[in-house]
């Protein structure tokens, strides 16, 4: 009887092997399919406020809040400090990017597309190709995650 089992057991496994080896595709769909729920997995832990003060050609500084919202919008607003006190707002939707640990912020309004590489609280902004920027300001295109008690409290008017 066990013999029986065991030359079961042998011939499902055998099968199977055989159904991979002429069928790579489906183990290449099997593995992506795993990709993509580790990189959905991982995109669940990045909602949140981000908060920076990026290099700007003509400013002092951007400064930068970006709002990641659990829907998978976002927020971006933006000041070019010493220049304007105007604030810039942009809204639309963010998702994994080709890359991994990176994510992508679509605009609502068309404009072009932004690209970031997430690493533990910070999002590092990359350039229009989706590599790291370079250079001696390099290490200053980061978004710092924020909690909501590093927010100053509003002013009440009283």
């Amino acid at each position: 009887m066990r013999t029986v089992k065991f030359k079961k057991n042998v011939v499902i496994f055998l099968v199977t092997a055989a159904f991979s080896a002429f069928n790579p595709a489906l183990a290449e769909t099997v593995g992506a399919d795993h990709k993509d729920a580790h990189q959905e997995h991982k995109s669940q832990d990045w909602p949140g406020i981000y908060t920076g003060l990026t290099p700007c050609a003509d400013c002092i500084g951007v400064k930068t809040t970006l709002a990641l919202n659990k829907n998978g919008s976002y927020l971006l607003m933006t000041q070019f400090l010493g220049k304007s006190e105007r604030e810039f707002t942009e809204k639309g939707k963010f998702a994994p990017g080709d890359k991994a640990n990176t994510l992508v912020l679509t605009p609502k309004n068309g404009s072009t597309s932004q690209q970031y590489l997430v690493e533990k609280d910070a999002l590092i902004q990359l350039d229009s190709s989706g590599n790291r920027v370079t250079g001696k300001l390099a290490d200053r295109y980061m978004l710092r995650r924020t909690s909501v008690t590093d927010t100053p409290p509003e002013h009440s008017g009283h």
